[in-house]
């Protein structure tokens, strides 16, 4: 009879035997070409959307990341793209008190790195088709879509290199703010009744080795449920955020660790 050990890491189906682990299974994603855009938004129309304990940071920002990830070793060199949103938060909870970037959403096009970040780091994945970047005339675009509908389309130009102060006050708005959070929430079974949810936070480490600075927009589709099913309640969601004005948009290049023994995936309390 089959009996799981408490000492590996399963996911469904279980009863095949735990995740394999070994030579060339880490968590570095080798190769990075990321998108950035952020924008400040209204308040009380983010807020909605945050559950308890989870508040608005002093700045009410949204960002939106597009991530083209190539040899990445747990997938055994192959990779696939996402695009994530995240809320600028502040977790205030009875036992933890920290500032982060709250998920919203993120779509992958890869239904192994959903199941996993899902089940195993509570980041609410949903998958769209996201093909690769393009960049004519040195402007970068982005899109996803599901059923054959667009999702989203994120731009970037005007690109230049950062300059020192810019560099400076990154950094030191990311100082302290490392805490990227997810709601693992579960619902019972039958999708009725009282469900299992906890808080997350999965740290990871990312070096840049190249990156410009430039102006970004987002467009959000409006759909209806005859386009999108799954999804349209999610999207339109987040196109009735306003944007109150962009920020600076960042196109780089690097590498990501998303294994940090000394800053293992935990539950916020």
């Amino acid at each position: 009879m089959f009996k799981p050990d408490l000492n590996a890491s399963y996911q469904m189906p279980a009863h095949f035997g735990p995740r394999y682990v070994g030579p060339g299974t880490s968590g570095w994603y080798h190769d990075v070409t990321m998108m950035i855009v952020s924008y400040e938004t209204d308040r009380h129309a983010l807020q909605q959307y945050l559950p308890a304990p989870l508040e608005v940071a002093e700045i009410p920002v949204v960002t939106v990341t597009y991530a083209c990830n190539k040899q990445v070793d747990w997938l055994a060199g192959h990779g696939y793209n996402l695009i994530g949103v995240s809320a600028a938060v502040r977790f205030n909870g009875e036992k933890d008190q920290l500032e982060g970037d709250y998920t919203l959403v993120m779509w992958e096009n890869l239904a192994d790195p959903i199941l996993s970040g899902r089940e195993l780091q509570g980041i609410p994945k949903i998958y769209a088709d996201i093909p690769e970047h393009r960049v004519r005339d040195g402007r970068w675009n982005c899109t996803a879509q599901h059923f054959g509908n667009p999702i989203v389309d994120m731009a970037i130009d005007q690109l230049r290199a950062p300059t020192a102060a810019e560099i400076e006050a990154s950094a030191a708005e990311k100082a302290g703010r490392d805490n990227p959070i997810g709601w693992r929430y579960l619902p019972a079974v039958g999708g009725y009744g009282q469900p299992q949810h906890e808080f997350t936070t999965f740290p990871s480490a990312t070096t840049i080795h190249e990156a410009q600075v430039g102006v970004g927009t987002v467009n959000w589709q409006s759909l209806t449920w005859e386009q999108n099913p799954t999804q349209f309640h999610i999207v339109n969601a987040l196109a009735g955020l306003p944007v109150v004005a962009y920020r600076p948009a960042i196109v780089a290049r690097g590498s990501t660790n998303l294994v940090l023994p000394e800053r293992p995936t935990r539950i916020l309390k």
